[in-house]
């Protein structure tokens, strides 16, 4: 599956938006555009249209979703009860590669992706290896037996160890097992913030 592999810095100085960790500190360092002419460049004004394309691309590098598959994902959102920005938001958290990452047993949603695509979580039992897998409520993710006499999984602390960050209230995780289930749908508060989704709204309803 194609993904973003480019440098994080420069889209997080294009963005002003710190995409991942390495993002974010790169941004506190250099807040100024990439380029030649950063230091001493203006941020031009945006158009209505490059507002809303700027709120996407945001959603986008950070979910680490190509364009074609974010598109598709807010298709599905627009299908769905309720208000489309909130779905939207809940379909990227609920990703299988962002439950991993949330679960604490990922420091990145890079890493993330990537071991799920080398196979080591099981959802349910089974095991998934595909990382836009769209996990429903009720259902459980662990790491795989077999997988857990890994090193690296040997010395993940759950919860919310290997990302540094708190669990989310709709991940219920069972450390001792290295597995957590999904109790309720993710919120917009409970996803990423500093993007504003009825701007992504409107872009693709334009």
């Amino acid at each position: 599956m194609a993904r973003y592999t480019g440098p994080v810095g420069k889209i997080s100085r294009r963005l002003n938006l710190g995409i991942t960790e390495k993002g974010q500190r790169i941004l506190s360092r250099r807040s100024f555009q990439p380029g030649q002419h950063g230091p001493n460049a203006k941020r031009r004004k945006v158009s209505e249209y490059g507002l809303h394309l700027v709120e996407k691309q945001k959603a986008r590098y950070m979910y680490g979703v190509l364009e074609r598959q974010f598109r598709n994902t807010f298709d599905r959102a627009r299908r769905m009860p309720g208000e489309t920005g909130d779905n939207l938001f809940s379909l990227l958290e609920r990703r299988l590669d962002n439950v991993v990452y949330r679960m604490g047993i990922a420091t990145t949603r890079r890493q993330a992706r990537q071991i799920v695509n080398h196979g080591h979580i099981t959802v349910d039992g089974r095991k998934t290896d595909i990382p836009s897998f769209i996990v429903k409520v009720g259902e459980t993710i662990a790491v795989r037996p077999e997988s857990r006499r890994l090193t690296y999984f040997q010395n993940i602390g759950l919860p919310g160890g290997g990302s540094g960050s708190r669990v989310p209230a709709w991940i219920s995780p069972e450390p001792t097992n290295l597995a957590a289930r999904v109790v309720s749908l993710p919120t917009r508060e409970d996803a990423e913030q500093g993007i504003r989704a009825q701007l992504i709204v409107e872009h693709y309803n334009r």
